[in-house]
């Protein structure tokens, strides 16, 4: 009876230990399909609400009728250039300052308070970084610069300047972290062969780290791309329009036309928002508002896919992807 009972023990313990196996597993499973599930349910009401307002008109005339008929060609030509103009100031600002943090802060107290505020800025609301931006971008440096350049009330107004510029500090920590991660994979070994030929400590940040942290970078910058996209609270003091068919292009010279940073713009997340909440007859604007959000999700999707690719390009060019 002893000996059987001994024997019979390790079958209990294996027996008990794939039970705790499957239900951790069956838990792991539950939770992972509840965020699946809520993504799947609201995209697929957005697609289903919004696919028959998306045709080629919808994407190609202004809005027209207070926003209750028309189009969102504004709105598309407004994100695209915001975003394209906050990228523009926060790619080599977050890209420097990741460098400097990286090759050159060291582990002192400078760089630890550096790193609590990146940290820091993270976390903040984006409703802040829109007071902000009317604040500093606006009243002080733009007032500032009219008063100095004697411009009237060019700079000091809301436009599409300040409102990039807010956005780009909004991203700004996405971009340093991002960096940093990418310039800390390159092997310290790369550094010291690259000095140990002669280079300088530049040299070899430009022409050994940044290419092998191209890839890294690069989707940094995506990602960064895709939030500042989507922000509604930055731009909502700061240069956003609730109607403006027009497009905010001007001409250089006379002949060659260009995005006017001074000007105020149409944008897809406030556009969604006026729709939602200040619209006449929400009744008539609900297709749109589902349009519109369809509209910037792709767009957002494609950002990403675009990440996505250029990533495994670059990874590629420099042998580090394995065909498999």
């Amino acid at each position: 009876m002893n000996g059987k009972s001994v024997l019979s023990c390790p079958d209990l313990k294996t027996r008990s230990f794939a039970w705790k196996e499957i239900l951790l597993t069956g838990l792991s499973v539950f939770f992972v399909m509840i965020p699946f599930c809520a993504i799947f349910f609201i995209l697929g009401k957005i697609v289903q609400k919004g696919i028959g307002t998306v045709t080629w008109s919808f994407l190609s005339q202004p809005p027209l009728e207070g926003m209750t008929a028309g189009g969102i060609f504004p709105c598309i030509f407004g994100t695209v250039a915001i975003t394209l103009l906050m990228i523009a100031i926060a790619l080599p600002l977050g890209i420097g300052a990741a460098v400097y943090l990286t090759e050159y802060a060291g582990q002192g107290l400078f760089f630890r308070i550096t790193r609590a505020a990146v940290n820091n800025l993270a976390g903040v609301p984006s409703i802040i970084f829109g007071l902000f931006g009317v604040g500093f971008f606006i009243l002080f440096v733009g007032r500032n610069l009219d008063h100095v350049l004697k411009t009237g009330l060019l700079f000091g107004q809301p436009c599409m300047l300040w409102a990039a510029a807010t956005l780009a500090v909004l991203v700004l920590p996405v971009i340093i972290v991002s960096t940093e991660e990418a310039l800390n994979a390159v092997p310290q070994s790369h550094r010291a062969a690259s000095m140990a030929l002669g280079a300088t400590k530049w040299q070899t940040i430009r022409e050994v780290v940044l290419p092998q942290a191209r890839g890294g970078i690069l989707t940094g910058a995506i990602l960064a791309i895709s939030r500042g996209a989507g922000e509604t609270a930055p731009i909502l003091f700061t240069g956003c329009a609730y109607f403006l068919p027009r497009l905010p292009v001007v001409k250089l010279f006379g002949a060659i036309p260009m995005i006017n940073p001074f000007d105020q713009f149409m944008e897809l997340s406030y556009h969604i928002f006026i729709m939602a909440t200040q619209s006449m007859n929400a009744e008539k604007s609900l297709p749109i508002q589902y349009g519109t959000t369809l509209v910037l999700i792709a767009l957002t999707f494609l950002l990403n896919l675009t990440a996505i690719i250029f990533r495994i390009h670059f990874r590629k060019k420099l042998g580090q992807v394995s065909l498999q």
